[in-house]
């Protein structure tokens, strides 16, 4: 049995269609654990994330302008916090289909056009070559066939730039929304003194100059002076054990929190131990997830202090 639809009828479902193409959505089943959407932008409807990084501060090479003779003629290094988003598209859509919708969404959301271009146009291959995708499998960028955008926005006294990037493999197209919130870095070292008092004072200190990539408990190479601190502090007090205690945000469920933040723990502690020779026996771990913030995790200022690995006097 064959059923038609009015004109009407027809009308309407096409605007709804066009009304969810591109919209905030929360995680779907299929995304990588933690990963979210960018506030205000969204994905392209039936996509799930295949990719998430997000940094405190770090730096995102964009470019505003197409190459010439293979080169860059206006690369752009936003330095801030910055979020790279992968996302997947089932069969189906063009690139610039998915293209199109990232742009319209990012002129709704304030920012101003700074460069949209196809593969020739852009520079083919080595413009690819100079953007910072993510690594196969969660971004697949064919270099005979891509389209870019980027743009810049200012509002409220900040900075902010974006880009996306959209491809494909075997049919699936891949596009990868990049963010910089321009901003200062802020200061997270924090001296063995410091340490000191505050284990003192208070009974516990916050650390956060100890870096974990999302979703992981191996600690990056930036963790290393943080490290080198606590290290000190209990090299000069023999008698002194302490609790290492992982947190995390709310973001993912609240049994993967607990464990990620207990394995972040005793990340530190096994490095301790390991490189600065550290008495397993004066290093005690826990995870305790979400459950102590010390920000509101309804924004990402909020959620970025209570990422954090904290010092307990027992």
């Amino acid at each position: 049995m064959t059923f038609r639809l009015g004109a009407l009828t027809q009308l309407a479902l096409f605007a709804a269609l066009l009304c969810h193409t591109l919209a905030p959505a929360a995680a779907q089943p299929g995304d990588i654990a933690g990963a979210r959407d960018y506030p205000g932008i969204g994905r392209f409807a039936g996509s799930v994330i295949t990719g998430y990084v997000a940094k405190d501060f770090d730096a995102a090479r964009m470019q505003a302008a197409p190459f010439k003779d293979g080169k860059a003629t206006d690369e752009r290094r936003p330095e801030g916090r910055i979020v790279r988003i992968a996302y997947r598209t089932a069969p189906g859509p063009s690139i610039l289909e998915v293209s199109r919708n990232f742009e319209n969404q990012l002129a709704k959301a304030g920012f101003e056009p700074l460069l949209a271009c196809d593969t020739d146009a852009c520079g083919a291959i080595p413009f690819t070559e100079a953007i910072d995708a993510l690594p196969v499998p969660q971004m697949w960028v064919d270099g005979f066939d891509y389209r870019y955008v980027a743009g810049h926005k200012a509002a409220g006294g900040r900075e902010t730039y974006a880009s996306v990037l959209v491809s494909q493999n075997n049919q699936q197209i891949y596009a990868q929304l990049t963010i910089a919130e321009l901003g200062a870095m802020e200061n997270k070292m924090v001296s063995a003194a410091e340490m000191a008092k505050g284990l003192g004072d208070k009974g516990h200190i916050a650390l956060y100059g100890i870096y974990f990539d999302t979703d992981k408990a191996t600690m990056k190479p930036e963790s290393r002076p943080t490290l080198e601190q606590i290290a000190q502090l209990l090299a000069g007090q023999p008698q002194l054990s302490v609790f290492i205690v992982g947190h995390t945000d709310n973001q993912g469920s609240y049994d993967y929190n607990l464990d990620l933040s207990r394995r972040r723990a005793e990340a530190v502690a096994a490095e301790l131990a390991r490189s600065y020779r550290i008495a397993p026996a004066r290093l005690r771990t826990a995870g305790v997830g979400l459950l102590a913030p010390v920000g509101s995790n309804a924004t990402e200022a909020g959620r970025a202090l209570n990422r954090r690995v904290e010092l307990v006097a027992p």
